[in-house]
């Protein structure tokens, strides 16, 4: 039975956590979803997954992927983000109507999802040595110091494999033929729900290693270079200099988890330094002051390989000294991981009060899904690299010399880090137009 509400006292916020029925069971057990629902109402829907405690991450919510034994995690952290997807889908659809989400709705929608009617098989070969040179690849990329790239072609590969598994396709070098990459492209929508940014940059993946596997004379197949999947990019995430002001201003204890994960936050704003090279800053790369030159880092950006030159603010000197004194570091003298610190970044926009709320937009098959989420809750650590070109790019700076500091070598690239909202642009233009004001415009009637 439906619940219907009136428009204006619709909840708005919801978020969905993961968590185990029997956490100190000594056997696998059931992995539930829970829906929470302007933090008082709570909707509990079992995902039909389940693992053993000693494999699962409580703080991070998702099962260990590194170690012994963890190898298919993956498959199933990726199997509760799509369930995560399909609750909040869900819930939205609801309210889109004027309802609240039913108990059993939602339990439809964190169930495994059912797998489409498989083509009928291409080929009938095994593909062994395609994947021995595939993992060759994956490893020769995290050998030249490029780790999550070489986790991101990983994924892709493991996407591919299961794409070949539940279709009974044999993945080969002579297999892939422009037929099986357009069917792999309509699996990772379909079947693996992913969104059309994410399945083109698994197509490039792909394109990729079979680009580097002519170059190393394994094959003399182009027929992936036909295949294409469009890229829609949605709107940039960035915070305003007030939105900053006031994660800047916020009072909290030194040493806190919290004050050490805004501190991370504010060196990537101040710097447009990626999570990866943040990560990796070392006394070395810190290049003291001269007579002609500020303090500065100089490093050589992970995912690019460009060499990067960024001057300190005192602000950006200070948080960068506490970080090579460790102070910085976890309660594991390790850097805050990448979701752990976007997890407390959206508790830091929430304390801060930034609430603005925007328009979340996903693209599948060209069609968009859009939500309506408050800002605090779209805060990860690449916000503050879009901040940092945005805001720079408002004081003045050239695009070109943004550029040089965040280490695009491709304006188009660039171009999707911009956030040109209505108030910048009408500020913009405002800089070398007059324009009329309240206290000038003509009375009505006159």
């Amino acid at each position: 039975m439906r619940t219907r509400v009136k428009a204006n006292t619709i909840p708005s916020m919801a978020t969905v956590s993961f968590h185990l029925k029997d956490p100190g069971a000594d056997r696998p057990t059931a992995i539930y979803a829970l829906l929470t629902i302007n933090r008082r109402h709570r909707v509990k829907a079992y995902t039909g997954q389940s693992i053993h405690p000693a494999r699962w991450n409580k703080s991070d919510q998702r099962a260990h992927v590194r170690g012994k034994g963890n190898e298919l995690n993956g498959h199933l952290n990726d199997a509760l983000v799509r369930a995560s997807e399909r609750i909040l889908i869900a819930y939205n659809q609801s309210l889109a109507a004027g309802t609240l989400p039913t108990t059993a709705a939602l339990r439809e929608a964190a169930a495994p999802e059912r797998p489409v009617e498989p083509a009928p098989p291409l080929v009938a070969a095994s593909g062994g040595l395609f994947w021995q040179r595939y993992e060759e690849w994956v490893n020769y990329t995290r050998a030249a110091g490029t780790v999550r790239t070489a986790q991101a072609h990983a994924t892709a590969g493991r996407h591919l494999r299961e794409f070949g598994e539940a279709n009974g396709y044999a993945i080969d070098f002579d297999t892939l033929t422009t037929t099986v990459g357009d069917r792999w492209a309509a699996y990772l929508l379909n079947v693996a729900g992913l969104t059309d940014n994410t399945i083109n940059k698994h197509l490039g993946r792909l394109k990729s290693f079979m680009k580097w596997a002519i170059k190393r004379g394994y094959t003399e197949n182009t027929s992936l270079d036909r295949v294409s999947w469009a890229r829609r990019e949605p709107d940039v995430v960035a915070l305003s200099a007030a939105e900053l002001k006031a994660l800047v201003d916020l009072s909290l204890p030194v040493g806190s988890r919290l004050e050490k994960a805004r501190a991370w936050f504010l060196l990537a704003c101040y710097t447009g330094l990626r999570y990866s090279d943040l990560v990796s800053i070392k006394l070395q790369h810190l290049r003291p002051a001269t007579d002609n030159l500020p303090a500065h880092l100089r490093l050589t950006a992970k995912k690019t390989r460009a060499v990067v030159n960024v001057p300190l603010t005192a602000q950006a000197l200070d948080i960068v000294n506490r970080l090579l004194r460790g102070e910085l570091d976890s309660s594991k003298n390790q850097p805050i991981t990448n979701p752990v610190l976007n997890r407390f970044l959206k508790e830091l926009g929430k304390l801060a009060g930034i609430d603005a709320p925007v328009e979340v937009i996903r693209y599948r098959g060209g069609v968009a899904d859009v939500t309506t989420a408050a800002k605090y809750e779209c805060l990860t650590v690449h916000t503050a690299r879009r901040t940092f070109v945005t805001l720079n790019l408002g004081k003045g700076m050239s695009a070109e010399f943004v550029m040089k500091l965040t280490g695009h070598t491709s304006y188009k690239s660039f171009q999707r880090y911009v956030n040109l909202t209505p108030q910048r642009v009408a500020e913009e233009f405002a800089r070398f137009h007059e324009m009329p004001t309240l206290a000038n415009e003509p009375a009505k009637g006159s």
